[in-house]
Protein backbone atom coordinates (compact mmCIF):
# COMPACT_ATOMS: atom_id res chain seq x y z
CA UNK A 1 0.00 0.00 0.00
CA UNK A 2 1.36 3.40 -0.88
CA UNK A 3 0.26 7.00 -0.91
CA UNK A 4 1.40 9.20 -3.78
CA UNK A 5 1.46 12.89 -2.94
CA UNK A 6 0.95 15.39 -5.76
CA UNK A 7 3.29 18.39 -5.91
CA UNK A 8 0.20 20.59 -6.18
CA UNK A 9 -1.35 21.99 -2.95
CA UNK A 10 -4.38 20.29 -1.48
CA UNK A 11 -4.22 17.41 -4.00
CA UNK A 12 -3.79 13.86 -2.74
CA UNK A 13 -3.66 10.99 -5.22
CA UNK A 14 -4.52 7.55 -3.81
CA UNK A 15 -2.48 4.51 -4.76
CA UNK A 16 -4.04 1.47 -6.40
CA UNK A 17 -4.10 -0.52 -3.16
CA UNK A 18 -6.17 2.12 -1.40
CA UNK A 19 -8.57 2.32 -4.34
CA UNK A 20 -9.10 -1.43 -4.18
CA UNK A 21 -9.62 -1.36 -0.42
CA UNK A 22 -12.19 1.39 -0.72
CA UNK A 23 -13.94 -0.68 -3.39
CA UNK A 24 -14.21 -3.59 -0.97
CA UNK A 25 -11.48 -5.72 -2.53
CA UNK A 26 -9.36 -5.57 0.61
CA UNK A 27 -10.00 -4.75 4.27
CA UNK A 28 -10.59 -1.13 5.11
CA UNK A 29 -7.50 1.05 5.25
CA UNK A 30 -7.31 4.23 7.29
CA UNK A 31 -4.41 6.46 6.19
CA UNK A 32 -2.32 7.91 8.99
CA UNK A 33 -0.49 10.45 6.84
CA UNK A 34 -1.60 14.06 6.96
CA UNK A 35 -0.98 16.98 4.66
CA UNK A 36 1.19 19.84 5.82
CA UNK A 37 -0.23 23.33 5.89
CA UNK A 38 -0.65 24.41 2.24
CA UNK A 39 1.25 27.40 0.97
CA UNK A 40 -0.57 29.60 -1.54
CA UNK A 41 1.73 31.02 -4.21
CA UNK A 42 0.06 33.66 -6.40
CA UNK A 43 0.90 33.35 -10.10
CA UNK A 44 1.50 36.81 -11.53
CA UNK A 45 4.04 38.82 -13.48
CA UNK A 46 6.28 39.03 -10.41
CA UNK A 47 6.83 35.28 -10.51
CA UNK A 48 9.84 34.70 -12.76
CA UNK A 49 9.53 31.92 -15.39
CA UNK A 50 11.45 28.76 -14.69
CA UNK A 51 14.27 28.60 -17.27
CA UNK A 52 14.17 24.80 -17.51
CA UNK A 53 10.42 24.74 -18.04
CA UNK A 54 10.63 27.54 -20.59
CA UNK A 55 13.32 25.69 -22.54
CA UNK A 56 11.19 22.53 -22.54
CA UNK A 57 8.05 24.32 -23.73
CA UNK A 58 9.72 26.55 -26.35
CA UNK A 59 9.87 24.08 -29.29
CA UNK A 60 6.23 23.02 -28.73
CA UNK A 61 5.10 26.64 -28.55
CA UNK A 62 6.93 27.40 -31.78
CA UNK A 63 5.28 24.46 -33.51
CA UNK A 64 1.81 25.47 -32.31
CA UNK A 65 2.37 29.08 -33.37
CA UNK A 66 3.54 27.94 -36.80
CA UNK A 67 0.44 25.76 -37.26
CA UNK A 68 -2.06 28.32 -35.97
CA UNK A 69 -0.58 31.15 -38.04
CA UNK A 70 -0.78 29.22 -41.32
CA UNK A 71 -2.89 31.19 -43.82
CA UNK A 72 -5.41 28.89 -45.53
CA UNK A 73 -7.69 31.36 -47.28
CA UNK A 74 -8.74 34.93 -47.97
CA UNK A 75 -12.05 36.58 -47.13
CA UNK A 76 -12.77 39.71 -49.22
CA UNK A 77 -15.65 40.53 -46.87
CA UNK A 78 -16.19 39.50 -43.25
CA UNK A 79 -18.53 36.56 -42.59
CA UNK A 80 -20.64 37.41 -39.57
CA UNK A 81 -23.39 36.00 -37.39
CA UNK A 82 -26.89 37.37 -37.35
CA UNK A 83 -30.49 36.51 -36.58
CA UNK A 84 -32.84 34.74 -39.03
CA UNK A 85 -30.15 34.44 -41.73
CA UNK A 86 -26.45 35.28 -41.73
CA UNK A 87 -23.47 34.95 -44.06
CA UNK A 88 -21.46 32.97 -41.51
CA UNK A 89 -24.39 30.72 -40.58
CA UNK A 90 -25.16 29.93 -44.22
CA UNK A 91 -21.51 29.25 -45.00
CA UNK A 92 -21.00 26.81 -42.12
CA UNK A 93 -24.40 25.10 -42.48
CA UNK A 94 -23.71 24.48 -46.16
CA UNK A 95 -20.27 23.00 -45.56
CA UNK A 96 -21.50 20.77 -42.75
CA UNK A 97 -23.72 19.11 -45.33
CA UNK A 98 -21.23 18.93 -48.22
CA UNK A 99 -18.17 17.95 -46.20
CA UNK A 100 -20.11 15.38 -44.16
CA UNK A 101 -21.60 13.97 -47.37
CA UNK A 102 -18.08 13.50 -48.75
CA UNK A 103 -17.11 11.42 -45.71
CA UNK A 104 -20.48 9.65 -45.47
CA UNK A 105 -20.30 8.61 -49.11
CA UNK A 106 -23.92 9.47 -49.89
CA UNK A 107 -25.93 12.66 -50.40
CA UNK A 108 -27.42 14.20 -47.26
CA UNK A 109 -30.66 16.14 -47.44
CA UNK A 110 -29.99 18.86 -44.87
CA UNK A 111 -27.21 20.48 -42.87
CA UNK A 112 -27.61 22.58 -39.76
CA UNK A 113 -25.65 24.86 -37.44
CA UNK A 114 -26.80 27.18 -34.65
CA UNK A 115 -25.29 30.63 -34.17
CA UNK A 116 -24.36 29.66 -30.60
CA UNK A 117 -21.92 27.09 -31.96
CA UNK A 118 -20.05 29.75 -33.95
CA UNK A 119 -17.96 31.69 -31.47
CA UNK A 120 -16.17 34.18 -33.73
CA UNK A 121 -16.77 35.75 -37.14
CA UNK A 122 -14.40 35.23 -40.05
CA UNK A 123 -12.85 38.66 -40.42
CA UNK A 124 -12.03 40.31 -43.71
CA UNK A 125 -8.53 39.43 -44.90
CA UNK A 126 -6.31 36.36 -44.47
CA UNK A 127 -7.86 33.36 -42.72
CA UNK A 128 -5.55 31.30 -40.51
CA UNK A 129 -5.92 27.90 -38.87
CA UNK A 130 -6.10 29.75 -35.56
CA UNK A 131 -9.08 31.73 -36.84
CA UNK A 132 -10.95 28.49 -37.45
CA UNK A 133 -10.13 27.25 -33.94
CA UNK A 134 -11.55 30.50 -32.56
CA UNK A 135 -14.64 30.10 -34.73
CA UNK A 136 -15.16 26.46 -33.70
CA UNK A 137 -13.24 25.69 -30.47
CA UNK A 138 -15.20 22.52 -29.69
CA UNK A 139 -14.29 18.89 -30.39
CA UNK A 140 -17.73 18.18 -31.85
CA UNK A 141 -18.21 15.32 -34.32
CA UNK A 142 -20.53 15.52 -37.30
CA UNK A 143 -23.33 12.96 -37.21
CA UNK A 144 -25.87 11.92 -39.80
CA UNK A 145 -29.40 11.66 -38.44
CA UNK A 146 -32.31 10.04 -40.22
CA UNK A 147 -35.42 11.96 -39.20
CA UNK A 148 -39.12 11.37 -39.59
CA UNK A 149 -41.11 14.08 -41.33
CA UNK A 150 -42.61 15.02 -37.94
CA UNK A 151 -39.14 15.68 -36.50
CA UNK A 152 -38.09 17.62 -39.60
CA UNK A 153 -41.17 19.81 -39.13
CA UNK A 154 -40.07 20.37 -35.52
CA UNK A 155 -36.63 21.37 -36.83
CA UNK A 156 -38.10 24.11 -39.02
CA UNK A 157 -40.56 25.17 -36.33
CA UNK A 158 -37.54 25.64 -34.05
CA UNK A 159 -35.67 27.61 -36.75
CA UNK A 160 -38.63 29.97 -37.20
CA UNK A 161 -39.27 30.37 -33.48
CA UNK A 162 -35.73 30.79 -32.15
CA UNK A 163 -34.13 32.22 -35.31
CA UNK A 164 -30.63 31.01 -34.46
CA UNK A 165 -30.46 27.97 -36.78
CA UNK A 166 -29.04 28.03 -40.30
CA UNK A 167 -30.23 25.19 -42.54
CA UNK A 168 -28.51 24.02 -45.73
CA UNK A 169 -30.27 22.82 -48.89
CA UNK A 170 -33.62 24.21 -47.79
CA UNK A 171 -35.72 27.34 -48.07
CA UNK A 172 -38.67 28.27 -45.92
CA UNK A 173 -41.03 31.11 -45.21
CA UNK A 174 -42.38 32.18 -41.85
CA UNK A 175 -44.82 34.63 -40.39
CA UNK A 176 -44.76 35.84 -36.78
CA UNK A 177 -42.25 33.14 -35.86
CA UNK A 178 -44.29 30.30 -37.40
CA UNK A 179 -43.52 28.20 -40.47
CA UNK A 180 -45.73 28.65 -43.54
CA UNK A 181 -43.85 26.69 -46.23
CA UNK A 182 -40.79 24.45 -46.51
CA UNK A 183 -38.80 23.33 -49.55
CA UNK A 184 -35.95 20.81 -49.28
CA UNK A 185 -33.63 20.35 -52.24
CA UNK A 186 -35.98 22.50 -54.27
CA UNK A 187 -38.93 20.19 -53.61
CA UNK A 188 -41.93 20.79 -51.33
CA UNK A 189 -41.59 19.20 -47.90
CA UNK A 190 -43.12 15.70 -48.02
CA UNK A 191 -44.80 14.43 -44.84
CA UNK A 192 -44.49 10.88 -46.15
CA UNK A 193 -40.68 10.92 -46.39
CA UNK A 194 -37.76 10.62 -44.03
CA UNK A 195 -34.84 13.04 -44.38
CA UNK A 196 -31.17 12.94 -43.43
CA UNK A 197 -29.49 15.75 -41.51
CA UNK A 198 -25.78 16.48 -40.99
CA UNK A 199 -25.34 18.13 -37.62
CA UNK A 200 -22.91 18.17 -34.68
CA UNK A 201 -23.17 15.61 -31.90
CA UNK A 202 -23.78 18.43 -29.40
CA UNK A 203 -26.94 19.54 -31.19
CA UNK A 204 -27.97 15.97 -32.00
CA UNK A 205 -27.93 15.23 -28.28
CA UNK A 206 -30.30 18.10 -27.51
CA UNK A 207 -27.93 21.06 -27.19
CA UNK A 208 -29.35 24.56 -27.72
CA UNK A 209 -32.77 23.22 -26.69
CA UNK A 210 -32.98 20.90 -29.70
CA UNK A 211 -34.15 17.91 -27.70
CA UNK A 212 -36.47 16.84 -30.53
CA UNK A 213 -33.40 15.61 -32.46
CA UNK A 214 -33.03 12.81 -29.92
CA UNK A 215 -36.05 11.24 -31.62
CA UNK A 216 -33.91 10.47 -34.70
CA UNK A 217 -34.78 7.15 -36.33
CA UNK A 218 -31.10 6.48 -36.98
CA UNK A 219 -27.83 8.06 -35.81
CA UNK A 220 -24.58 7.48 -37.72
CA UNK A 221 -21.11 8.63 -36.75
CA UNK A 222 -18.72 9.97 -39.38
CA UNK A 223 -15.48 10.58 -37.45
CA UNK A 224 -15.39 14.09 -38.95
CA UNK A 225 -14.96 16.96 -36.51
CA UNK A 226 -16.99 20.09 -37.22
CA UNK A 227 -13.80 22.14 -37.07
CA UNK A 228 -12.07 19.87 -39.58
CA UNK A 229 -15.05 20.23 -41.92
CA UNK A 230 -14.55 24.01 -41.86
CA UNK A 231 -10.80 23.69 -42.42
CA UNK A 232 -11.33 21.30 -45.36
CA UNK A 233 -13.89 23.59 -46.97
CA UNK A 234 -11.70 26.68 -46.73
CA UNK A 235 -8.65 24.83 -48.06
CA UNK A 236 -10.67 23.37 -50.94
CA UNK A 237 -12.00 26.81 -51.91
CA UNK A 238 -8.47 28.25 -51.78
CA UNK A 239 -7.08 25.38 -53.85
CA UNK A 240 -9.55 26.39 -56.58
CA UNK A 241 -8.14 29.92 -56.51
CA UNK A 242 -11.36 31.34 -55.06
CA UNK A 243 -11.97 33.63 -52.08
CA UNK A 244 -13.94 32.50 -49.05
CA UNK A 245 -17.37 34.12 -49.16
CA UNK A 246 -20.75 33.75 -47.54
CA UNK A 247 -23.98 35.37 -48.57
CA UNK A 248 -27.55 36.07 -47.58
CA UNK A 249 -29.23 34.13 -50.37
CA UNK A 250 -32.84 34.46 -49.28
CA UNK A 251 -33.24 30.90 -48.03
CA UNK A 252 -35.39 32.35 -45.23
CA UNK A 253 -38.32 34.55 -46.16
CA UNK A 254 -40.04 36.55 -43.44
CA UNK A 255 -43.63 37.36 -44.38
CA UNK A 256 -45.45 40.40 -42.99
Amino acid sequence: MRLVFSPFPRVLTLGLGLVLSLAGCQKAFVPTASLSTPTDIPVNTQLAPDPTAEATIAPYRARVDQTMNEVIGQAPVALEKGSVESSLGNFVADLTRTQTSAVYGKPIDLGGMTSGGLRNPIDKGPITVGDVFELMPFENEMLVLTLSSETVKELFDYAARVQNLSVANATYSMRNGKIESIFIGGQPFDINKTYTLAISDYLANGGDNMGFLKKALKVEQTGLLARDAILKEIKAITAQGKPVTGSLDGRVKVLN
